[in-house]
């Protein structure tokens, strides 16, 4: 499998948990997203839309959009799950995962700031306190949802890692990227340690990738 991403790319880190959870193998090809390599025509022949993750998996055609890569890889390398059985369950692993993954990331990704200095002089300070509400709210929904919840076990959901688990941990990662204070989420911050506490969450760490600056 060829990987598209980026050491900073939160999308990515999502996608390289999943292939190391079910043990597969790929060749991760870094686009520099600051360097604006997304809207080479060379990648823009795998993802027109220019943006992080995609891959490649045999002949077909590149597969974009971290949260059907991850249903993708759960669908065709079966184990270990990354969705529980029953729908109820997984409708909620997937509730919890969509408030990261369709909630809030969007709001935080490099474009939306880039958007929001050229078109409205927004100072990038204020973009980064634009930043840190967003994933604060997120980590309050997620903190409400999870330590109410009598689903919630070792991780978000019982204790095996899904889909939520993967989700948290990009999302308490860039947390860490914009110097969020936790402290209010504790829910949030335990199932996060416990999940790098796992060598295929450890190993997919923005902060572990080629090109990456020992410590943000």
């Amino acid at each position: 499998m060829q990987l598209y991403g980026y050491w900073r790319s939160l999308a990515t880190f999502r996608v390289r948990i999943a292939l190391n959870l079910k043990g597969l193998p790929y060749e991760e090809t870094m686009v520099n997203l600051p360097k604006g390599e997304q809207f080479l025509a060379e990648y823009k022949a795998v993802n027109p839309q220019s943006v992080l993750p995609a891959l490649i998996d045999g002949d077909g055609a590149p597969l974009f959009q971290s949260m059907a890569i991850l249903e993708y890889l759960d669908e065709t390398h079966p184990q270990p799950p990354l969705l529980p059985k029953a729908p109820r369950d997984r409708a909620r692993v997937r509730a919890l995962a969509l408030i990261v993954a369709a909630d809030a990331h969007p709001l935080v990704i490099p474009r939306i700031r880039n958007y929001l200095n050229k078109q409205y002089g927004v100072e990038e300070k204020t973009a980064e306190d634009w930043c840190r509400h967003w994933i604060g709210r997120a980590c309050e929904a997620l903190e409400a949802n999870l330590a109410s919840d009598r689903r919630t076990g070792k991780f978000c959901h019982g204790d095996a890692p899904t889909l939520a688990d993967i989700c948290l941990t990009s999302h308490i990662a860039g947390a860490n990227l914009f110097k969020v204070d936790l402290a209010p989420y504790p829910t949030c911050k335990r199932i996060f340690d416990t999940c790098l506490a796992i060598e295929a969450f450890a190993k997919a760490h923005p902060l572990k990738q080629p090109g990456a600056p020992a410590s943000v």
